[in-house]
């Protein structure tokens, strides 16, 4: 089903050289809601109204900085990326709610967008009513460490290439620090191997359900290079956060009702990252989908992972 037009869309100035492209759906009186993308660097899609009634909700879609219609693009080499941390974007977000005159409203977070959300709650948890996160990550060192070695004893020679294309003289210990550096190398031919081999092993890592594929858009390269880019900038950063304060932290987002939808089959988060985050943020409310994997999949009678959301934006909608 093709996705009707914004009602509303712009680029917003944020400072340092940054124009974030943002646009609006779905009922322009109802219920505020933003999405916050994964990666960092997939970008925001028209797509991500489907989690959510849009007669009831006005959808608000964000590239973050660098990614999809942005401005300065991070697939361009010259692109600093110094101004491009958790903390930026949280301010962003801060400067689109002011902008767009919203009180308080409803944050969706997928994947890396579940971390930047719960960053942004425990910022300004006055701003926020209610949050829906899917395939719940939080980037801790020990996170990005599983992704980037530990999976390797599930996909051995998988992991071997993606070892081998970090270089012989990359830390064994920090593949994304590795890859970070080569994606900065002068040579245009050294930068896109390194991306090729980073979005290889991505699809590899998220490949624990039968009907998973190839991801077509690592196909272009200049989304390829931007996912590779802002991933391992900003994990070999652990997300530019005191290592495990989202967690340490959860405790304060009571009084924000919210809901957490995660795949039991998802190798590249773990379950025990929602579990944890539901034992302290107890206003949340948990549901593993025995299926599923990291946003894909589903057991026979079981609800998508599309379909869950849903039900939980319903549920938050005011």
């Amino acid at each position: 089903m093709t996705t009707p037009p914004p009602h509303a869309e712009g680029m917003l100035n944020v400072g340092q050289g940054h124009h974030l492209y943002w646009q609006a759906h779905g009922n322009p009186h109802g219920t505020p809601a933003l999405v916050l993308h994964g990666g960092p660097g997939s970008g925001c899609h028209p797509g991500w109204t489907a989690f959510f009634d849009t007669t009831r909700h006005r959808v608000i879609l964000l590239d973050q900085r660098g990614t999809g219609h942005s401005t300065p693009p991070a697939h361009d080499p010259t692109t600093d990326l110094t101004t491009n941390t958790t903390h930026h974007l949280i301010n962003d977000i801060e400067t689109l709610r002011t902008h767009l005159g919203i009180d308080t409203w409803l944050i969706l977070g997928g994947s890396w967008g579940s971390t930047l959300a719960l960053a942004y709650a425990q910022t300004h948890p006055t701003r926020v009513h209610g949050i829906v996160l899917v395939c719940v990550t939080t980037t801790t060192a020990a996170e990005v460490h599983w992704i980037t070695h530990d999976m390797g004893r599930i996909f051995p020679e998988e992991w071997d290439r993606f070892r081998h294309a970090a270089g012989p003289h990359a830390d064994p210990h920090d593949l994304a620090t590795a890859y970070a550096h080569l994606l900065t190398d002068p040579d245009p031919r050294v930068r896109d191997d390194a991306a090729r081999a980073w979005c290889r092993w991505e699809d590899v890592h998220i490949s624990t359900v039968p009907e998973a594929r190839p991801n077509p858009r690592y196909d272009d390269p200049d989304f390829r290079m931007t996912f590779a880019r802002l991933v391992t900038h900003y994990w070999s950063n652990t997300a530019f956060l005191p290592d495990g304060q989202l967690l340490e932290r959860a405790h304060t987002l009571n009084g924000i009702p919210g809901a957490m939808i995660h795949g039991r089959l998802d190798i590249s988060g773990p379950t025990d990252i929602p579990v944890r985050l539901a034992q302290r943020w107890t206003d949340a409310e948990l549901t593993i989908l025995s299926g599923a994997g990291h946003g894909r999949g589903q057991a026979e009678g079981e609800p998508t992972m599309l379909q869950a959301a849903r039900a939980a934006t319903d549920r938050l909608a005011r």
